[in-house]
């Protein structure tokens, strides 16, 4: 499976954690931080350059902002002395900043910048330390990175996940295997199990069994690359026939539409983890039911062994399971500590990296263990890396419970 690199779309990173001052040097009128070792290996030392820049405040779920607007990059005094300085306009991002939060400027391989800020110890926080590899530089509360084909990453699917939390669409370098794969569908998304089925058959080589972790993996960047370029060109034609209303534009159609597409992202995303994980539970003859219903109307997402099982008063607790499955976690992962009332240490399964401490604390002291893929344990924090359970671990647990 061929994938693109970090440096198709970042020449290099600098980010420094606000004290006191600079965030409130952010929220006043006077936006301009002085010059670091860091800005000054990421935007050298002109006497004055205008960038175009996206500004972006990510916080937990559903919460973020961004505005476009110009950094300015200047030299603020004369030859032969020099001070740089990086200028901020007033804007709606910069007036959450805090205390403590981080501050990343990312240089765009066009010549843009990206300047995000993102919460303290939270989880995108951690994300985006982790896919610029800053994780062990934030010394000092300031770090940089060139980003190079000497120092690159590619592009696998824990890395677009993050890319896609800042809203950068990634380039396939298979589009045309990929088009061929869903031109049977023409411009119309098939029901999600289908979709599914022909990410796994596309991908013969991968065994579920003997790497149930890597299979779901690659299942889910593939249902993923597939899904974005037939939605590419679904959305394309859409565009093309227009959004017209009479003699004027049909502004609420266009934002009904992009609202579908965004939708259909996320409620699709949810559906392929629980169709590849279906596959694996059946490949490794584990015996479950997907969405039976327990007290009060629940439905986890997987139950072991059965839903008759767990309606059995006789059937022993110790041998019930149930796993709970979200793409994404963001703040939802609470749900799931209703859905099983039987079941005193509940599991659930993400594909979301890199979560924060706070999170895993809480999870923890509610009895409720995170799966995820083993790959993706390395973006936890050390600290954090031996609670967590991997896929062929979960599997063999219930296994066990099922003999």
């Amino acid at each position: 499976m061929r994938r693109g690199l970090l440096s198709d779309y970042f020449e290099g990173v600098a980010v420094k954690k606000l004290s006191a001052v600079e965030a409130d040097i952010l929220r006043s009128n006077q936006h301009e931080f002085n010059s670091s070792k860091q800005f000054r290996s990421l935007l050298g030392r002109p006497r004055r350059v205008e960038y175009p820049a996206k500004l972006i405040w990510l916080g937990g779920e559903q919460e973020a902002l961004a505005e476009d607007a110009f950094l300015t990059w200047y030299d603020s005094r004369k030859p032969p002395r020099s001070e740089h300085r990086l200028y901020f306009p007033t804007n709606a991002v910069c007036s959450v900043a805090a205390e403590g939060d981080l501050l990343f400027i990312a240089k765009r391989t066009d010549n843009t910048l990206m300047a995000i800020i993102t919460p303290a110890e939270s989880t995108v926080q951690n994300q985006l330390l982790w896919l610029f590899g800053l994780e062990e530089q934030l010394e000092a509360d300031y770090g940089s990175k060139k980003i190079s084909r000497d120092n690159d990453a590619e592009l696998d699917f824990t890395a677009r996940y993050v890319l896609d939390e800042l809203g950068i669409e990634i380039e396939e370098p298979e589009a045309d295997r990929l088009d061929a794969l869903i031109e049977r569908f023409g411009i119309k998304f098939p029901v999600t199990r289908v979709f599914s089925e022909l990410a796994r058959s596309s991908l013969p080589d991968v065994s579920a069994r003997d790497d149930p972790d890597g299979a779901l993996m690659l299942w889910m960047e593939r249902e993923e690359q597939l899904f974005r370029r037939l939605e590419r060109h679904i959305v394309s034609d859409r565009i093309k026939r227009g959004f017209a209303a009479g003699n004027g534009v049909d502004v609420d159609g266009f934002h009904k539409f992009s609202l579908s597409v965004q939708n259909t992202r996320k409620s699709r995303a949810g559906y392929a983890l629980e169709n590849h994980l279906e596959a694996l539970f059946s490949v490794n003859e584990i015996r479950f039911v997907r969405g039976a219903e327990t007290e009060n109307r629940n439905k986890p997402d997987f139950l072991f062994p059965g839903a008759s099982e767990y309606r059995d008063p006789l059937f022993p607790s110790a041998r019930l399971t149930m796993l709970g499955s979200k793409s994404s976690l963001k703040e939802r992962w609470r749900q799931v500590l209703s859905e099983a009332a039987r079941i005193q240490n509940k599991h659930l399964l993400t594909m979301e990296p890199a979560i924060s401490e706070n999170q895993t604390d809480e999870m923890r002291a509610k009895q409720l263990q995170l799966v995820l893929p083993r790959e993706l344990h390395a973006t936890f924090k050390t600290a954090q890396q031996g609670w967590l359970m991997n896929v062929s671990e979960f599997i063999a647990l219930v296994g066990e419970r099922q003999v």
